[in-house]
């Protein structure tokens, strides 16, 4: 009985709220609709407060409330983790207002709902880059913000997911070796294909904590791409291959991959090392 009276009286509540909200919104009293927006985001009933904002931004242009209001909108819908749409309200923000009142963080919360909805590093980084040239433009736009050092470290993030991006390329490349039967051809093999990524990943993240994993793929392929090889281009493959495994050695001495490097060196010796005396 007593749940019962209790699961009425929620009914009750509910009811009576939703009825005060279809009130609200059917309502032509602006500024009423706009005190009930700010109490509804307050109080984190942000579908009532985005249904609200998104009624009372068109009427309020040019009146002190325009900028808080399609600034309350987007804080909104990023607090109900609709990303894009908050970007795209932070941007209108700072578009309209470029010097408003919420200027410096609108723009950086551009990049954090950017930031928010970037996928994992094996998808397409496309959101990634945005995110990156955002938080970018922020940071230059505000050379001392108060969020700076939260938006340096999402740019170290986001970068190092663009950069796990080009490792699982690479990974893939060297995992294909050589299925297609192309690393005699005229076609670029796929151990080739490793080696091209792999480096122009250091090229274009020189700084990053991966450089090893980059250069472990790169020496790995360069030996398999030896090793495949027919006869007449072996020689000058084994003689890069083996470049690159002392390479290896010399700028990660503490590697637990050195051991591998010097097994491939052994390998190599025996074809480079032959050549040379039938010359």
């Amino acid at each position: 009985m007593k749940k019962a009276l209790v699961m009425i009286a929620a009914t009750l509540f509910f009811s009576s709220c939703a009825n005060q909200f279809n009130h609200v919104l059917k309502s032509t009293d602006m500024p009423m609709k706009y005190e009930y927006a700010k109490e509804y985001f307050a109080t984190g009933k942000y579908n009532h407060a985005i249904t609200l904002l998104n009624d009372l931004i068109s009427f309020q242009k040019g009146t002190d409330n325009a900028q808080e209001s399609l600034y309350m909108l987007a804080m909104a819908q990023y607090c109900n983790l609709d990303y894009e749409s908050a970007s795209a309200a932070f941007k209108k923000y700072c578009t309209s207002y470029p010097k408003g009142y919420y200027a410096e963080d609108a723009n950086y919360y551009i990049g954090q709902s950017l930031y928010m909805s970037t996928p994992e590093p094996r998808l397409d980084q496309t959101q990634t880059i945005k995110a990156i040239a955002a938080f970018q433009e922020y940071l230059d736009l505000y050379p001392d913000a108060k969020m700076k050092s939260q938006a340096q470290d999402r740019l170290f993030e986001l970068q190092d997911k663009l950069v796990k991006k080009e490792l699982y390329n690479a990974q893939l490349y060297f995992d294909l070796g050589g299925y297609f039967g192309n690393i005699n051809s005229n076609e670029e093999s796929n151990y080739e294909s490793c080696i091209v990524t792999a480096q122009n990943a250091l090229k274009d993240y020189p700084y990053t904590t991966m450089r090893e994993d980059f250069a472990l793929l790169i020496m790995k392929s360069k030996y398999e791409l030896a090793r495949n090889s027919v006869a007449s281009r072996q020689l000058e493959r084994f003689q890069d291959a083996e470049d690159e495994c002392y390479g290896f050695v010399n700028e990660y001495p503490d590697s637990k991959n050195v051991k591998l490097a010097e097994k491939y060196i052994a390998v190599c010796k025996k074809y480079t090392g032959s050549n040379q005396e039938n010359n």
